[in-house]
């Protein structure tokens, strides 16, 4: 097959906000391009609410599907990862029915490639199925393909698990496509290619200033209490926090110098562009995101998630921020004075983002 008008089907992870954004990317640069993604799937769980802008962006049909997700603990604040494996082999049959429902669409679309964003469900549909169209897997993860990735020490058992939900992810795979904070050389390591992250047009078009206030996003609402701690320690500071946590009003104010925002894509990337710096928990995408607005970062891997504890490492390496055991904010304000802006070597590798992800995806 070679490069020409393609139809592709999506296959998202509706865990955090990463694969999410990275999707709508996805989408808007095929679309725009020329190309057809008439469907797309999306995991959901009863653990986190699909944001609304998702559906918003994407202007064809998605369909939420039942997958396999991790379990927190009762803080909701780490990963359990035995849990996680005990709920859900309850649930086996139900991800039967999600795999027999990806089947009966494409069945139907015939598309030339299906994209899967990290999704379990994509490797094992890939295993079982043996679809005749070419499997494609995305993610800052597929980077441990690659001879220069350095692991985070120590927990040995979680660094396996890490690598087997890689392969769990991308069995089959034509190819793996790992995005990275920098360019990689070799660029391609077997069938893992390095591309720039696939960050949003609405991001792009922002102007930075330097407003008096720190901005956060937490992926589990769990850390909300140790915010709130450090602000009543902190009443000079300003803070404003994103999170998803569920009946809670969309703004809410917590003492004079402390609001929760209920994540918002397009209130986060402004409030982002305006801030001094950011505190987050270790998610590539938004990591990303500080490194194009050259906003410095204070990283919070999550607990017992060893691929965060990665990115964390990574993105440090890459010059994003400094990483911490907690919401310290304190480390953040006492890192900005001798924060290196990196942003115009990183902006310079995001600007080929197009170019080397549609070759990589439809000259084949």
């Amino acid at each position: 097959m070679t490069s020409g008008n393609k139809k592709f089907i999506f296959l998202v992870q509706g865990e955090g906000r990463g694969h999410i954004t990275q999707a709508i990317s996805l989408f808007q640069i095929l679309t725009k391009n020329g190309h057809e993604v008439p469907h797309i799937f999306i995991g959901k769980s009863q653990r986190r609410q699909i944001p609304g802008y998702f559906f918003e962006a994407i202007n064809v049909p998605v369909e939420p599907l039942n997958s396999p997700n991790f379990i927190s603990d009762p803080q909701n604040k780490s990963i359990r990862l035995f849990h996680s494996i005990l709920y859900n082999s309850r649930y086996l049959k139900t991800y039967y029915r999600s795999l027999k429902r990806i089947d009966e669409v494409v069945k139907k679309v015939r598309p030339d490639v299906l994209i899967n964003f990290y999704d379990f469900l994509g490797g094992f549909y890939n295993f079982l199925y043996r679809p005749s169209f070419k499997f494609i897997s995305i993610g800052h993860q597929f980077m441990t393909d690659h001879p220069n990735f350095k692991f985070a020490k120590g927990r040995l058992f979680h660094k396996r698990l890490f690598l087997i939900n890689n392969y769990l992810n991308s069995m089959g795979a034509f190819k793996k496509l790992a995005l990275s904070f920098t360019p990689n050389y070799p660029p391609r390591v077997n069938n893992t290619i390095i591309v720039p992250p696939l960050l949003r047009d609405q991001l792009l078009k922002l102007k930075c200033t330097d407003h008096d206030f720190i901005l956060g996003y937490m992926v589990n609402d769990g850390y909300s209490q140790e915010i709130i701690d450090w602000s009543l320690r902190n009443p000079d500071i300003k803070l404003e926090i994103f999170w998803d946590k569920k009946n809670e009003p969309e703004t809410k104010r917590v003492g004079d110098n402390l609001i929760f925002h209920q994540l918002d894509a397009e209130k986060f990337l402004q409030k982002m562009a305006q801030c001094k710096g950011m505190v987050t928990t270790a998610g590539f995408e938004s990591l990303c995101e500080c490194m194009y607005l050259g906003k410095p970062v204070l990283m919070i891997p999550v607990s017992g998630q060893y691929e965060q504890a990665c990115n964390a490492l990574d993105a440090e390496q890459a010059g994003a921020g400094i990483q911490a055991g907690n919401f310290n904010i304190s480390k953040l304000i006492q890192y900005i004075p001798s924060y290196k802006n990196t942003s115009e070597s990183f902006r310079s590798w995001v600007s080929k983002r197009e170019e080397i992800i549609l070759h990589e995806l439809t000259d084949f």
